[in-house]
């Protein structure tokens, strides 16, 4: 009886000691081991953050959210959300809070990004919140957008392609033959030009080398003509020309000159160009008044000249035995 009651004795004192050691080691895990100070926030989303959701400052865990509390608003619901951190933990007043996850089969925790500023957040204070995305609603979206996708688009093309490959089939089944047949003709073509264009390349080949040979030829006469004293002469006619080009420059501009000095004169002595006219139009009107006794003239002179030099060649004495010629009209007179 009496080792009965020392072993009841032992296992109570054991599961006492065990529930302490609990009790000590859920303290330590949800930060409730010393004081704490105060803090809340606003969220219209609070998926996965609940009573013991660990808070961290930079990744390191200084806290636990303690309540969420759900608040209507003008805007629709949003919710408060109070947590404790270690007391005396400074959080700049620029420092935001966003619900997180560290990973994928992380559980959430409230992430405090610090501030710049070096002003602290009283103690109580709300802490600037910023909206987290929901992975699982992000990954859920896609999924129905992708579903969308195939009963939308990836279905009618798929029926498509299946019709495409029905009609080639038909095609195949239908003019097969045909299409072998025509098929093989092709590769006879083909055999026939590979083979002509074989027959034909070693005369490309050969005329290739000969254009080889008068370009290497051209190539060096032009080496040869392109001498120094070829080089100076050529530079010497491109200096002359532009140097002609220059001259007719100048002569243009004298001539424009001049046309403008002869329009001038033309504008300021008219009366004196209509006088010249006028009197050049009278010694044409004389001269073509007189032109049928000149004509006359002029063919007894030529007959006389003719008559002249056909006597010199029968005689050419008579340049120095010539007589007087006697006028005929006047003798006649005087045997009359």
């Amino acid at each position: 009886m009496r080792s009965n009651k020392i072993n009841y004795l032992m296992v109570g004192t054991f599961v006492l000691l065990m529930l302490g050691g609990l009790v000590v080691a859920l303290s330590v895990l949800t930060g409730r081991t010393g004081s704490t100070d105060p803090y809340y926030t606003y969220y219209s989303n609070v998926t996965g953050v609940k009573f013991g959701t660990q808070v961290v400052y930079e990744g390191f865990p200084i806290g636990q959210v303690v309540s969420v509390t759900p608040e209507p608003s003008k805007g629709g619901m949003r919710f408060r959300v109070d947590f404790e951190i270690e007391q005396g933990w400074q959080i700049p007043k620029d420092s935001v809070v966003r619900i997180a996850a560290p990973g994928l089969l992380a559980a959430v925790t409230l992430s405090i990004s610090a501030g710049a500023g070096p002003a602290a957040l009283l103690v109580g204070s709300e802490v600037t919140s910023e909206e987290g995305g929901d992975l699982f609603a992000v990954v859920s979206g896609v999924a129905e957008k992708l579903g969308g996708l195939a009963d939308g688009s990836i279905a009618p093309l798929l029926a498509n392609v299946d019709k495409a490959v029905s009609s080639v089939n038909k095609m195949l089944e239908n003019d097969g033959e045909v299409l072998v047949r025509d098929v093989k003709l092709l590769i006879q073509d083909a055999s026939l030009l590979v083979a002509d264009i074989s027959r034909r390349i070693p005369v490309v080949i050969d005329n290739m080398e000969l254009i080889a040979a008068d370009v290497k030829s051209f190539s060096g006469e032009l080496k040869a003509v392109a001498t120094p004293e070829n080089r100076k002469l050529l530079e010497e006619t491109v200096a002359n020309l532009n140097n002609a080009t220059s001259d007719a420059r100048s002569a243009m501009v004298n001539g424009e000159k001049l046309m403008t000095a002869m329009n001038d004169m033309v504008t300021r002595n008219d009366g004196d160009l209509h006088r010249t006219i006028k009197d050049a139009r009278y010694v044409v009107e004389s001269f073509s008044r007189r032109i049928d006794a000149i004509n006359e003239n002029l063919e007894g002179m030529s007959r006389n000249m003719l008559e002249f030099s056909r006597q010199i060649r029968q005689s050419p004495s008579l340049l120095l035995n010539s007589k007087p010629v006697t006028d005929e009209a006047q003798a006649g007179g005087g045997a009359k």
